[in-house]
């Protein structure tokens, strides 16, 4: 390879390992782990975390309870949003 396709390949892999450090030695180890876009666990709890508010406020009737279950499963979809092109471009700030 010329020096300047290795000069990239490096900076390539320099940027990968400060962005997502557990997907770079995932890939080293030979065990690939899914990159950090593709990590939805933190979605189905809050997804979670939300039905439950929101069912105890419809069981207790407390509009509050209600309201804060609705914010917090509207948070939870977004963070499950099925399309890493759009995560990816909202945080560089493209539209």
């Amino acid at each position: 390879m010329p020096q300047s396709e290795d000069r990239r390949l490096a900076d390539l892999e320099a940027r990968l390992e400060r962005e997502d450090p557990r997907f770079t030695r995932a890939l080293r180890s030979g065990r690939p782990a899914r990159p950090r876009e593709y990590r939805r666990t933190g979605a189905w709890w809050g997804l979670g975390l939300g039905v439950a508010v929101l069912g105890s406020g419809i069981v207790l009737a407390q509009g509050l309870l209600i309201a804060g279950g609705l914010v917090l499963v509207g948070m939870a979809a977004q963070l499950a949003d099925p399309d890493p092109a759009r995560m990816t471009n909202r945080r560089f700030g493209r539209r």
